[in-house]
This record gives structure tokens, C-alpha cells and sequence, in this order.
């Protein structure tokens, strides 16, 4: 049926099936189909690959880890709080139900999995730069979702993010009588959640094939950050800390988590897992090495 097509301009420009059975001028494919090697607007009914569940799960999980930072800097307590925890628990569920709705939102409706377009390039997320123009004369306009349903259900889930966060969190709120300034995690997520929902839009296919170094850097930087932040950085106030208190293991295991999620993304040897501790070990065991504390001790013995 599509052999006697004519070639299209553009990668990404295509011929739709009319109700006439003929075919269309070319132009852009309709949504949730993209063109195929014989010119024809094909529907996507590919099975998500595991790598782009692995993308999903990573854009879930930005909003939540930044919902859990700024709450955590909002609390400034070395143990958690009854606010803390309602507040990072309502932080969680607004998340899963928004990935859970988002997900039932797409193609087949109401079902948990996903009709795809394989992502065979990086100009496959960017198809608004590849309108061509025949001859030099009047362009013809193909941008679609050629990564069918990759970039949409991401903008829909932040969308969804935002709508729960108003219908859950002053609910919250009310119950836990905060107030005034108490509330900054809320007004936080107002910069973030549009924050990211631009970098998605603008960075989405760099950010699909660097995730796994991105999980693994932000693991990493983290955690430096979090053992940083202690007053006390000789080796035995770490490590009993980071053994101790509850709060530091919940932290020091969610940094693992993440590097470990990284790794698995890579799709390297499972036995690169074994590595997941070492940014947590390598630092309390140099830290007499970086302490400003040790060199100041240093200069005035000299």
C-alpha cells in the first residue's frame, strides 16, 4: 500500500490515510503517529523501551527531590519532625498520583503502559528545526512528537504536580496550623515546578541520554554537600552521625539510591552497584585531608 508513495521532503514530513483512501499532500504527521521509511504517517504502537521507563522515572523523581530539599531546609532539625514528615509524605502522594495520572492519561487511555514512538536520534526531539524547504520556496511546517509520548506526558505530569499541590497541600496546612513563613516550601514549588517544566521543554532530548551521568553526578554532589554542612568533620563525628541519626541515614540512603539508579541506567555490569558507598566512604576518609580546620591548625604551628 505505501510502495507507490512519493518521497517527502524533511525527515520528519509524511502522507496521511484520507477517509477516501487516498493520501494527503505531505506535512505534519498527526499526534501520537510519525512517519516511517515509505512516507506514510504511521500510528505509534511500540512497547516503551526499559531505558525510557528509566527517563520517566527520573523526571518523576526531580520534583520530588526538590520538594523533600526545600522542606528539609525549611525544618533546619537534626531529627525529623511531625511537620517534616507530614509535609514530605503529602510532597510524595502528590507526586505518585501525578505520575500515576499522567501515565493514564496517554495512549491506551486507562491502562498502566504506554504506546511509543522508538527515539532512534537527538533531532528526534527536536523536529521544530527541521521544517524543510523545497527548492528554497515556501516551508513546509512538520514539527510534531516524533518521541511519541515522551515530552508530553512529562509537561502534563508537572501540570499535574502543580494541580495537587493546590488541592492537597492547604489541606495540609490547615491541619498542621502552619503559617506565614512556614509555608515556604509551598511558594518554592511555585519557581520550581515552572523551572523545570522549561528545562523539559528546552533540554529534553540531552537531557534523555545524559540522565544516568546525571543521576550519578547529583548523587555524588549531594552528598558532599549534606557532610559539608556539619559543624563537626573529624572522622568519628561522621560516621557516627551517618550511623546514628536516624535523619543522616534517610538522606545518606536516598543519596545511594540515587547513584545506584544511575548505574543501573547505564546498563553497565549490575557489579558497579558495589560502588555506591564509595562517595560516602571517600569522604569521611580524606576529610582530615580538605578540613579548612586542619590548615588553619597547620599555619600557626609554622
Amino acid at each position: 500500500m505505501y510502495d507507490a508513495l512519493e518521497r517527502c521532503p524533511g525527515a520528519y514530513c509524511g502522507r496521511s490515510l484520507l477517509a477516501n483512501d487516498t493520501w494527503s499532500q505531505c506535512g505534519v504527521c498527526p499526534r501520537g503517529s510519525r512517519v516511517n521509511e515509505s512516507y506514510a504517517c504511521s500510528p505509534c504502537r511500540d512497547e516503551l523501551s526499559t531505558y525510557s521507563w528509566l527517563y520517566l522515572g527520573f523526571m518523576t523523581m526531580l520534583p520530588l527531590m526538590m520538594h523533600c530539599f526545600f522542606i528539609d531546609m525549611d525544618a533546619k532539625d537534626r531529627k525529623f519532625s511531625r511537620k517534616q514528615l507530614i509535609l514530605t509524605a503529602s510532597a510524595f502522594v502528590e507526586v505518585a498520583l501525578s505520575a500515576i495520572l499522567a501515565t493514564l492519561f496517554m495512549e491506551p487511555v486507562w491502562e498502566f503502559r504506554l504506546y511509543a514512538c522508538e527515539v532512534r536520534k537527538l533531532t528526534d526531539w527536536y523536529t521544530l528545526f527541521y521544517n524543510p524547504s523545497p527548492n528554497y520556496e515556501a516551508r513546509v511546517y512538520c514539527t510534531q512528537e516524533a518521541v511519541y509520548p515522551l515530552q508530553t506526558i512529562v509537561l502534563v505530569f508537572y501540570f499535574l504536580c502543580l494541580v495537587n499541590m493546590f488541592l492537597m497541600r492547604p489541606v495540609v496546612c490547615k491541619l498542621l496550623d502552619v503559617r506565614g513563613k512556614s509555608k515556604a516550601p509551598i511558594y518554592s514549588a511555585l519557581y520550581f515546578l515552572p523551572l523545570l517544566t522549561f528545562v523539559h521543554a528546552l533540554g529534553c532530548g540531552l537531557i534523555y541520554y545524559s540522565f544516568p551521568y546525571l543521576s550519578v553526578a547529583i548523587s555524588m554532589v549531594a552528598n558532599a554537600i549534606h557532610y559539608s554542612l556539619k559543624l563537626d568533620q573529624t572522622l568519628k563525628a561522621l560516621v557516627c552521625s551517618s550511623v546514628w541519626e536516624l535523619k543522616n541515614v534517610v538522606i545518606i540512603s536516598v543519596h545511594w539510591l540515587l547513584l545506584a539508579y544511575g548505574i543501573s541506567s547505564l546498563n553497565y555490569h549490575y557489579a558497579f552497584l558495589c560502588l555506591v558507598p564509595f562517595p560516602t566512604l571517600f569522604y569521611i576518609l580524606t576529610v582530615r585531608f580538605t578540613d579548612p580546620g586542619e590548615f588553619r591548625e597547620l599555619e600557626s604551628r609554622i
